[in-house]
């Protein structure tokens, strides 16, 4: 016995164990803090992220402004010359190309977290880290694609205010909008979570969410102003959370659109339930989901 004592104590302090995974833990046990502990992982997973997507295509990266700049053209033509739908007296390329951005990046966060734990299984199966790693990583790489395109989008609202279009771009909500850009990404990744951990048993939802996604636009005021909507059924495209964010950001940098602080507040809250609920879902299933994915 005494010889064993005497082997741990000599032991190099980096081979003591700081760190015990268990296989079970309690359902509020997050473990948030892990997620700073694995910054660098994060970084990596990000890194990883924002490259692979357009790795060995020949125009890379520009690939980020194609894809809104194409949408946009395409909305300008279906939605403002052919059905001229109404745009609040803003020009139609900056109308739609405010509302794609914007949705692009709800839209990219919900899609890619709803498949965190199918398309990572090897990954989670081989090595411990935090599970909300994943998630976390492609908020912050879709950030990043979302800054390329807002900068993108800012370059035609300069070229249009020169050409001396009338805009009216709020300096307040301007200061307000990186607090929309957190709702947006607090309910894409609310959402994506539960439904990654869901997708562990029930693989459809994949496809459904995909297509549930493309038809969600429609209900969200990005090819038409929420004014346009006759008022008896205003309160169920405001039902969608997404549509005070779009209608505020639309606000602030262009000059028109229906604010309503308690819309937005309506948004905030609901996103603040989702995260809350898919952080829970999403550490239960992460406990078990080797089992059934």
């Amino acid at each position: 016995m005494a010889s064993t004592e005497q082997t741990k104590i000599s032991l190099p302090a980096d081979q003591y164990w700081d760190m015990i995974i268990e296989p079970q833990r309690r359902l509020f046990d997050l473990r948030l803090g892990e997620l700073w502990k694995y910054r660098d992982l994060v970084m990596l997973f990000v890194r990883r992220d924002f490259v692979a997507v357009y790795k060995q295509t020949i125009l890379g990266p520009i690939w980020y402004l194609i894809q809104p700049l194409l949408t946009t053209i395409t909305f300008t033509v279906i939605f403002g010359n052919i059905a001229k739908l109404p745009t609040d007296g803003l020009p139609q390329f900056l109308f739609y190309m405010s509302g794609t951005v914007v949705w692009a990046y709800f839209a990219d966060c919900l899609n890619k977290t709803s498949n965190t734990f199918v398309q990572n299984a090897g990954l989670f199966g081989k090595v411990y880290f935090p599970r909300l790693a994943v998630p976390v990583s492609i908020l912050i790489s879709n950030l990043i694609a979302f800054a390329i395109q807002f900068g993108f989008f800012i370059l035609f609202v300069l070229y249009f205010a020169a050409r001396g279009t009338a805009l009216q771009p709020d300096w307040t909500w301007i200061a307000f909008s990186p607090v929309l850009l957190l709702m947006m990404a607090g309910l894409g990744l609310g959402l994506g979570i539960i439904v990654s951990s869901l997708t562990t048993k029930y693989r459809d939802l994949r496809f459904l969410v995909t297509f549930g996604v493309s038809l969600l636009m429609y209900a969200t005021p990005v090819i038409y102003p929420v004014s346009s909507i006759p008022e008896n059924f205003q309160w169920i495209i405001l039902a969608n959370p997404m549509t005070p964010i779009v209608e505020a950001f639309r606000y602030a940098f262009l000059g028109a659109g229906t604010v309503n602080p308690g819309h937005l507040l309506y948004s905030f809250s609901f996103m603040i339930v989702v995260v809350f609920l898919g952080s829970l879902i999403f550490n239960r299933v992460e406990q078990t989901f080797m089992d059934t994915v």
